[in-house]
C-alpha cells in the first residue's frame, strides 16, 4: 500500500468526521468483483465501473471512501455505501 501512515493518520471523514480504517486484500478483491458486476453505485448515485485498490472505511462502517493509484478519494459523493456489500 502506498498510502503515506501519516497521512491516514491525519484522514478523517469529510462529512461527519469520523476517523477512517483502511481495507485491503480479500474485502477488496470482493469489493472490484462486485464493481465488475456493475452492481456498485457511489454515494452520488452513480455505478462505479473503476476497481479500487483498498479503500478507508468510516468508523460507523456506513461508507467506504477508495484509494485508486495510492490517491484516496475523499469526496461525500464518490463513497461507497458499505451495505451493498455482504461480507
Amino acid at each position: 500500500m502506498g498510502v503515506d501512515k501519516e497521512l491516514l493518520d491525519i484522514l478523517c471523514c469529510p462529512e461527519t468526521k469520523q476517523d477512517l480504517v483502511l481495507v485491503e486484500g480479500e474485502e477488496i478483491t470482493k469489493i472490484n468483483k462486485k464493481i465488475k458486476d456493475g452492481s456498485v453505485k457511489n454515494r452520488g448515485g452513480e455505478e462505479v465501473k473503476e476497481p479500487i485498490d483498498a479503500a478507508l472505511l468510516r468508523e460507523d462502517k456506513q461508507y467506504l471512501y477508495p484509494i485508486r493509484e495510492d490517491i484516496p478519494i475523499m469526496l461525500i459523493d464518490e463513497a461507497i455505501s458499505y451495505d451493498q456489500f455482504a461480507f
